[in-house]
């Protein structure tokens, strides 16, 4: 149960950080890459058993 929230919460924070309105557009893809970083790592300790 846990693990299927946090991939939630962080799936919704990788579309929050795409840089597709005017005042991050000059962030380039540094937020998405980390938090799509967090994600597959959240995703792998989700398939280990460890969440």
């Amino acid at each position: 149960m846990l693990g299927t929230i946090l991939i939630v919460i962080l799936v919704m924070a990788l579309f929050g950080v795409l840089p597709r309105w005017s005042h991050s557009q000059n962030w380039g893809y540094a937020p998405t890459g980390g938090v799509g970083l967090i994600l597959v790592v959240v995703v792998i300790l989700l398939l280990l058993g460890r969440i």
